[in-house]
């Protein structure tokens, strides 16, 4: 059997590699980052372990030996998951991994911009010192917090957030009522976002949520403003229209874990907005995550080899 990593920011896969060897896998590595690249990369190969590779139908088309695709964390919008169950091909993806990490990150920028943190660094490299220069705030205690997906990093955040903020109000068109806390007020979108004097996304890219944050979302916002964190997906988020929103006062400051593009282009507004605290896509990171995500997107393949049954299956195959 033959497996290749079609892409990865791993300077080091040995991880990946041995454990693919060990369960009978011939391991190739590449860097594929268009479909032409993925289709020339993954000929003749059993298995594709992807981060940032698209998987388009052409794609599934042109390797008929593909049985199955783990993806390198949560997200699976880079592949066409409707061709892939056409063409019988397993999908796996890595759903529990830097549930501790990507809440603190999250929790972290909100504070940070509430408290006005990267504001006032900037001012003071700029010459000035002053403790109100970059305008008022309200206390923790006095604001509310609006969660956009509940599921187990939401909930994870509102946990945080539950001694800091005066109130948590929470999103989730999926989530049964039996699994929602107690101590989270549930609102329909409209409303939460109205109330809320500072919002954190935590829902998976799909074709309903693509642009989430567009100017009708944001004409909700409470008059008095509020603050935005995405570390989930970066095409939940029309950059257009948060920028016009971060102008307008709408939104007093915006926190970015995640672009639609990434790298983004370095001259972008979003990069140079004084008004916006932006990361590498870093939210999920640790020493500990990363191992664990490693391990769980390798052994999609491996127990799928040992078994013909892939864990954590987003699209169930028939290879």
């Amino acid at each position: 059997m033959k497996a290749v990593i079609t892409d990865t920011e791993i300077e080091n896969p040995d991880i990946e590699f041995g454990l693919l060897k060990a369960a009978g896998f011939e391991v190739e590595r590449a860097q594929a980052r268009t479909p032409e690249e993925v289709i020339r990369a993954c000929a003749g190969s059993d298995a594709a372990l992807v981060q940032y590779a698209p998987f388009t139908r052409d794609v599934f088309e042109a390797l008929p030996d593909l049985k199955i695709i783990s993806r390198y964390g949560i997200g699976v919008d880079s592949i066409d998951l409707k061709a892939a169950r056409e063409h019988g091909v397993w999908v796996s993806n890595v759903p529990a991994y830097g549930t501790d990490e990507v809440p603190t990150h999250a929790l972290a920028m909100l504070l940070s911009l509430m408290r006005h943190l990267p504001f006032h660094d900037r001012a003071i490299r700029d010459g000035v010192w002053h403790f109100a220069h970059t305008g008022e705030f309200e206390s923790l205690g006095d604001t509310t917090l609006g969660i956009i997906g509940m599921g187990r990093l939401g909930q994870q955040v509102a946990h945080l957030a539950r001694p800091l903020f005066g109130t948590v109000l929470g999103y989730d068109a999926m989530l049964p009522d039996t699994a929602w806390l107690d101590f989270v007020e549930r609102l329909e979108l409209q409303e939460l976002v109205s109330r809320s004097h500072a919002l954190t996304l935590h829902v998976p890219l799909t074709d309903e949520t693509q642009n989430l944050v567009d100017r009708d979302f944001l004409s909700s916002i409470r008059s008095g403003g509020a603050y935005l964190v995405n570390t989930a997906r970066g095409g939940l988020v029309d950059l257009d229209a948060v920028l016009a929103a971060l102008d307008s006062g709408v939104l007093k400051g915006v926190g970015l874990d995640v672009l639609p593009v990434e790298p983004p282009p370095m001259g972008h507004a979003i990069l140079h907005h004084p008004r916006t605290l932006i990361s590498p896509h870093t939210a999920w990171y640790s020493r500990a995550s990363m191992v664990d995500l490693r391990t769980k997107y390798t052994q999609n393949i491996t127990q799928w080899a040992a078994r013909g049954e892939a864990d954590n299956a987003v699209v169930r195959g028939t290879r």
